[in-house]
């Protein structure tokens, strides 16, 4: 008997920090892909909330339910990642038509830069649709409660991290 490739996604975002939104599309991905990297993309310029190293450790610490699913920091560009890890899949989350048009773009973009690296788009759970990572870092600092966005490592984090008056991480 033949024994089928080992497919390989990767699931790139800025994740800072990973909200539920973000977990509801990698528990899914989890289910269709053999093995789904978690990978940690920075912005050259922006400072972020967590560090680069600090997001992959909270996103370890989200993620420990899923038995095949992992997190890194990569940089560079996507297709460049999926090649080295051996990935066949991006997963990207689209949570309103607002985010379609940018993420249609990059799809095509990737796809013009590795014809075989496909992009799968993913629709979280309705109720969670309206979350994202800056209305969560918007909510925190002002103070109010943003816990039912966030799992429970990243909650505690950013408690720990407003409350001792240092809202931005320091470079990786």
């Amino acid at each position: 008997m033949v024994q089928a490739a080992r497919k390989t996604a990767v699931y790139p975002g800025s994740f800072d920090p990973i909200t539920n939104g973000h977990l509801d599309i990698l528990e899914r991905a989890a289910r269709l892909f053999d093995r789904v990297l978690v990978a940690v993309g920075e912005h050259p310029v922006k400072r972020g909330f967590f560090s680069a190293r600090e997001r992959v450790d909270l996103i370890e610490a989200s993620v420990g339910h899923l038995g095949n699913v992992e997190a890194t920091h990569f940089e560079g560009l996507v297709v460049d990642f999926c090649r080295k890890v051996g990935a066949c899949v991006i997963v990207r989350g689209l949570r309103a038509m607002g985010d379609f048009e940018s993420e249609f773009r990059m799809a095509l973009a990737n796809r013009d830069l590795d014809p075989g690296l496909e992009t799968m788009f993913l629709v979280p759970d309705p109720a969670l649709m309206y979350v994202s990572s800056s209305l969560v870092r918007e909510i925190a600092g002002h103070g109010g409660d943003f816990g039912r966005f966030v799992p429970p490592p990243v909650e505690a984090a950013m408690r720990e991290r407003v409350a001792a008056g240092r809202p931005k991480a320091s470079k990786p």
